[in-house]
């Protein structure tokens, strides 16, 4: 059984995720699916998530389980690396060839290697309202994903979009959080022939004022 003093470590570290990561609770409980009252629990110091739960935030958030168990001091100061932030991403084209570098971001150095991340600055209100135009998102490099990901893809090389995956028997939906834009699937024979390529996996967004 936690202790209450592990609760409180655990909601204010949960909640500190939260205003990096720009999310609400109806947001993550639903990206997680979380019921929204068990959240609460957590966050208010009520009660202790079990380790696959503390295993899934701490994937979303893009930290280490212990990031969220232990006490963590706000001043303390992490090593972070510089990546690009593009206007533009294709399928094919090698990032480190890309001119259109439109801002940097800062990333913590304990994700790993900075070669494996790239940001992405959105375009349009497909996402919204979720994500919305001018946004930037942290990605990393991934050539597949999971069901439920958001991710950025890119179809017969053209400029990369974002959208939710899902995957189905028949091939690859794309899905946006803008109910005024259809989804767009493609079967598995077009995957391959277009070509349909996934670029990465969102892990963060930065929204922008």
């Amino acid at each position: 059984m936690s202790t209450e003093l592990e609760r409180q470590i655990m909601a204010k570290n949960i909640k500190r995720y939260m205003d990096i990561k720009n999310v609400t609770r109806p947001q993550i409980c639903e990206e997680l699916n979380i019921k929204y009252t068990t959240f609460t629990d957590w966050i208010n110091a009520t009660t202790y998530p079990r380790m696959g739960k503390i295993e899934r935030m701490a994937n979303y958030f893009g930290c280490e389980k212990s990031d969220l168990i232990e006490e963590r001091s706000i001043n303390h100061q992490t090593k972070a690396h510089r990546i690009p932030v593009y206007g533009e991403v294709a399928a094919g084209i090698p990032l480190d060839m890309i001119e259109d570098i439109i801002d940097y971001e800062e990333i913590p150095a304990k994700w790993g290697d900075p070669s494996d991340f790239f940001c992405l600055k959105i375009r349009g209100n497909s996402m919204e309202p979720r994500i919305v135009d001018g946004d930037v998102v942290v990605v990393r490099k991934q050539a597949d994903a999971d069901t439920g990901d958001i991710v950025i893809y890119s179809v017969n090389g053209d400029s990369a979009a974002c959208k939710r995956l899902r995957k189905t028997e028949d091939g690859l939906m794309f899905i946006p959080f803008n109910n005024e834009y259809f989804p767009k699937a493609y079967n598995w024979e077009e995957v391959e022939s277009l070509p349909v390529c996934i670029l990465g996996r969102v892990i963060e967004l930065r929204g922008k004022l």
